[in-house]
């Protein structure tokens, strides 16, 4: 049986979905707000989510920008929006099928069997390790070590690492972390980012001033990059590789 979640705020048109979709055999649960339904899409891991842009508190298309970040769960937008510049981006962004209401169950329906179909026969594999330099990250496991010896972080530090290791060489913003690894919007003061950045140093056996792996944009943000080998002097001939 394939588990779908809703997340609509209508209160008319959510529980007709519950209802008609459960007659047709899926299991169904459902979210009133965008927070409620990301966090319930990243703890029951669905088979599909159908996605109103139209939410109270954060807006459908940055509900679908911070699931991507953290699942491949299959996404089918359904809004009353039917421009193409809404469509496109949200396609873009990673829905993987949009549908504008008013719509009845059944084309919906058919539109979840397309997209399971799809996603059946060419599922991404998910990357189950990432080695930067000396670092090695087990994404299943969520294990982490540098050198060979085992890196003790919490929960929130391996989820920074992880996502900053995934973007390796990238320069990626405090806005982008704070989106996409914290789920919240920007604050603009915030110093979440800056404190666990921190705390990650520390434990990578660094710091701001002396980056071995996270090195500091200023004013941009953070880059996870491997050391850079320094060239040793060459042997026999008294003659340092920095002086060629």
């Amino acid at each position: 049986m394939a588990q779908v979640l809703i997340i609509e705020d209508d209160a008319r048109i959510r529980p007709l979905l519950m209802r008609s979709l459960g007659e047709r055999g899926y299991a169904v649960s459902s979210a009133p707000t965008g927070m409620q339904g990301l966090s319930m899409a990243v703890e029951t891991r669905p088979d599909l989510v159908i996605l109103d842009l139209g939410l109270p508190d954060v807006d459908g298309t940055q509900v679908l920008s911070m699931l991507r970040s953290v699942s491949d769960v299959p996404v089918i937008v359904a809004s009353a929006r039917d421009d193409d510049p809404t469509l496109v981006s949200c396609l873009d962004a990673g829905a993987d099928d949009y549908v504008v209401k008013p719509y009845t169950t059944a084309q919906l329906e058919a539109r979840i069997r397309a997209v399971m179909r799809r996603v059946g026969s060419g599922a991404r594999a998910p990357r189950t390790s990432l080695v930067v330099g000396g670092l090695e990250i087990d994404v299943a496991a969520r294990r982490t070590t540098l050198d060979g010896t085992p890196v003790d972080l919490s929960p929130r530090e391996f989820d920074l690492l992880r996502h900053l290791a995934e973007r390796e060489g990238e320069v990626v913003t405090k806005k982008e972390l704070l989106t996409d690894v914290w789920n919240q919007a920007w604050g603009g003061s915030d110093k979440t980012v800056d404190v666990h950045l921190s705390w990650l140093r520390r434990k990578l056996g660094e710091s701001a001033s002396q980056p071995r792996y996270l090195h500091t944009v200023r004013g941009v943000g953070v880059r996870l990059a491997a050391p850079e080998v320094t060239p040793r002097a060459v042997t026999g001939t008294g003659v340092d590789p920095g002086d060629v």
